[in-house]
């Protein structure tokens, strides 16, 4: 029964349906996102247990019970507070138990009704309620919105498969507007607060709006969607049916005995390419530059030209990749396998993966392998790759002159092809392999360009994702690539692309260290390499000392293994002529096997006398010892400063002299006042042939001068580092681990260095700071007072050197030849 309003006149009731009678309360069924309507059929799933037994009271009474929306689907139990306020009261038409113990309900709406009061809450919600029937108004307007939500609604049924066809029937044979609203309200898939408010709103004419506006969003989106199958399917079929054509093409062409290599060229490139997940851009470059190729005779000059270009681009790995293997353990223990010590290199990889571990897209820095050569740079990236189970591949950017090396050469040139960088990833074939830039300092630049300038964006992580090679013209991203470089300085890398480096510094290997190496992988590669079995080649401890003592002076492995390859090549003759190694090769045996000792300790020797000072030295290639000799001779007071130095250096030995004859009274008090007026100096470093700078000589210089005035040496077992200033002081250096390396090879064991270094004697292994006695100073004056001997121990020693100065020409002999290589 509703209630109907005409224009002008009395409200009168129209029978419209069966209606039952309420009763003044009702058990009430709270619903999870879903909205009842009435006159229609709502089915229902039953899970609790509150919900069951009232469903199984209601059963076992009239059937009647009252459906309610929740206002928050995501509670289980909501209580009254949580539910609507207007529901449908609803008759159990058919019910069915399922084993997993809930009900399935199909359910009569009939008459809206309103939640008056709560009668109570257990063991089910029960309700006071009354009916909400429909007001309605009748006008020709009302007549035009029910016709138009017949039509829509039909329109909707022809699109959507989920609303069955009869469906279109029965809307059109209802003829009251407030039916017709109840009916497509349940029937269309509307959000819950949109379909509750159309069960609320008791004005037909409003309710007819709201419909009318839903319906018409719903069919735009309707026919978005066609739309949007529509231009899908038809790119299907038009690609469908471009393969079949080419198809019966290819089939016709072969049962006439015509074979087309261009188009069978062309269509080879396009299935290789559409294999792969090309980006967006390089997806576009690539079609259109097959379009080209199939309409250019095999003849035409940009034939080859572009069939290129598309090789190249097929041959990239756009989506290729490995997977990291990130278990820290692993990679210890990779790395522990390939390489002793180092293990600064090994924990900032470690710390790399950690980080890559915890977040997978961090973006990685670019790290920078600095150290002298055979120190194991190239292969410790190697080790690096396989922990991280990466592809390696090696770039060598020594004497690389041109930029187009490493971005490549447009393709207007002739002979035109990608640049290094790209080469690399199509032999790696993997987008993110680990990329080992070999001699990055030794790169050049002329009038073809700055090859450290393309390297700028090569090596940022901020901008390589969108490298782009001149030759390919398109965008590859880098960024899952990790690079490392290496490289003896730091010197001769521009500013800009250091400041893209996190350096990492590789010093040279101590004795001991380099006697583990040895023994762990030098003496079984070298066996491999000579065909010896592991038992056939053994040297002896005391051997390998020797070998790495007296016949090699470098700071890092390559020499030692050379020699240790001399020995090996010696024993594989031997067995070949059918002798069988005895034992292990003492030291003795490795003398004899290598010939004549190469290097001496020279440092005794070179200070017998005064005016001859100890220095040490960084260099490219690992630290070095150098002497700095003084002598006078009658004249006016001039200075001459030989043995090609830099200008820094010979500023240095301009600040020694000013200091020593400022404080000439101090120093040497026995000197007469006029002495410097009456005198030359000459200051000379030997090996004059190699070209030498920088301050830290300063004090070396300086000892040098007041122990040629004072005529007390120097002690044989002190070198010294640091730079002076002309009030004394001593100031801090750089490379004082190579220094006190090269300090350890040349048999030193006292090293004077100044106080401000003292910090860093932390990167010098233990075993090493053991066995050398760092002096730190911050004057001139504990310089001397440390490197000079006491008056009192130079007569004793002077006839020790008389003794012995016979047996040391042979020495002083080799110590030339040993100068003349050094300046080579």
């Amino acid at each position: 029964m509703i209630d109907v309003h005409t224009d002008g006149g009395e409200p009168r009731d129209v029978e419209v349906g069966a209606r039952q009678d309420l009763p003044g309360s009702l058990p009430v069924l709270p619903l999870r996102e879903t909205v009842p309507f009435p006159e229609t059929l709502t089915p229902l799933a039953v899970g609790q247990e509150r919900s069951v037994q009232l469903v199984n009271d209601v059963l076992a009474g009239n059937r009647t019970l009252v459906m309610v929306a929740s206002r928050q689907p995501e509670l289980e139990t909501p209580g009254p507070d949580e539910l609507h306020e207007v529901g449908v009261v609803g008759v159990v038409a058919r019910m069915l138990k399922v084993p997993d113990g809930t009900l399935r309900l199909l359910v009569q709406g009939g008459q809206r009704v309103h939640i008056d009061a709560w009668v109570r809450e257990t063991p089910y919600l029960v309700a006071e309620i009354s009916e909400l029937p429909d007001t309605l108004v009748q006008t020709p307007e009302l007549t035009a919105l029910m016709r138009n939500v017949q039509q829509t609604f039909s329109q909707i049924v022809e699109a959507v498969p989920y609303l069955p066809e009869e469906l279109q029937l029965a809307v059109a044979n209802v003829e009251d507007p407030g039916t017709l609203t109840h009916v497509i309200g349940g029937s269309l898939r509307l959000p819950s607060e949109e379909k509750q408010a159309l069960l609320e709103e008791v004005d037909v004419g409003r309710r007819l709006r709201r419909l009318t506006e839903a319906l018409a969003r719903e069919l735009e989106v309707i026919s978005i969607g066609t739309k949007i199958q529509t231009q899908v399917q038809s790119e299907m079929d038009r690609s469908q049916r471009e393969f079949v054509l080419r198809q019966q093409l290819k089939a016709i062409q072969e049962e006439l005995g015509e074979f087309d290599e261009s188009a069978a060229e062309a269509g080879e490139l396009r299935e290789q390419l559409a294999q792969i997940d090309l980006p967006e851009d390089a997806r576009k470059q690539a079609d259109r530059e097959l379009g080209r190729l199939e309409n250019l005779p095999p003849a035409a000059a940009e034939h080859g030209v572009i069939r290129t270009y598309l090789e190249w681009i097929a041959s990239l790995p756009w989506d290729k990749g490995t997977e990291d293997n990130l278990d820290l353990g692993h990679a210890r223990e990779v790395l522990d396998e390939d390489h002793y010590g180092l293990e600064q290199v090994k924990d900032r990889i470690l710390e790399f993966l950690a980080v890559r571990r915890l977040k997978p897209d961090a973006r990685g820095s670019i790290l920078c392998f600095v150290g002298p050569p055979g120190v194991g740079k190239t292969s410790l990236g190697r080790s690096i790759a396989r922990s991280l189970e990466r592809e390696f591949e090696r770039i060598s950017a020594g004497g690389v002159r041109d930029e187009a090396e490493i971005r490549g050469h447009r393709r207007t040139y002739i002979g035109a092809m990608p640049g290094t960088i790209l080469r690399a990833l199509r032999d790696a074939g993997s987008n993110n392999p680990l990329f080992m830039i070999d001699e990055i300092d030794k790169m050049g630049s002329d009038f073809r360009g700055d090859p450290a300038s393309a390297m700028l964006e090569v090596l940022d992580p901020e901008q390589n994702e969108n490298f782009r090679d001149h030759y390919l013209d398109l965008p590859f991203d880098l960024s899952n690539v990790m690079f490392i470089t290496t490289a003896n300085t730091l010197d001769t890398i521009p500013g800009p692309l250091r400041d893209r480096m996190e350096i990492i510094q590789i010093a040279g290997y101590t004795a001991d260290e380099k006697l583990q190496i040895a023994k762990r992988y030098l003496l079984g590669r070298q066996a491999d390499r000579n065909g010896l079995k592991r038992g056939q080649l053994r040297i002896s401890d005391a051997a390998l000392k020797a070998v790495i003592a007296d016949y090699t002076r470098e700071a890092g492995v390559r020499e030692l293994e050379r020699q240790i390859g001399a020995i090996a090549r010696k024993v594989a003759r031997e067995v070949a002529e059918g002798a069988q190694p005895k034992g292990s090769i003492a030291e003795a045996r490795a003398r004899e096997l290598l010939g004549r000792q190469r290097y001496h300790s020279e440092a005794a020797r070179r200070t017998r006398q005064p005016g001859v000072a100890t220095g040490l030295a960084w260099t490219p290639v690992g630290g070095d010892v150098l002497f700095v000799e003084a002598t006078s001779m009658d004249g006016t007071g001039k200075l001459t400063i030989t043995g090609q130095l830099g200008d820094v250096m010979k500023e240095s030995a301009q600040a020694a002299l000013s200091y020593v004859r400022g404080h000439q009274r101090e120093l040497v008090p026995d000197l007469p006042d006029d002495w410097f007026a009456t005198h030359d100096l000459h200051v000379h470093v030997p090996a004059g042939a190699i070209p030498k700078d920088g301050p830290s000589a300063g004090i070396t210089m300086a000892t040098a001068l007041v122990s040629l005035l004072s005529g007390r040496q120097v002690c044989d077992h002190v070198a010294m580092t640091g730079e002076i200033t002309l009030t004394g002081q001593v100031l801090p250096i750089g490379g004082l681990k190579e220094k006190a390396l090269a300090a350890q090879r040349n048999g030193i064991t006292c090293i004077i260095a100044p106080e401000l270094n003292e910090a860093d004697t932390e990167e010098i292994p233990e075993h090493l700071r053991s066995k050398l006695d760092f002096r730190f100073v911050a004057q001139i004056g504990e310089v001397l007072d440390a490197a000079l001997e006491r008056p009192e121990a130079r007569a004793p020693r002077r006839r020790r050197q008389e003794a012995a100065s016979r047996s040391d020409d042979r020495v002083y002999a080799h110590g030339r030849d040993r100068q003349a290589t050094r300046g080579e």
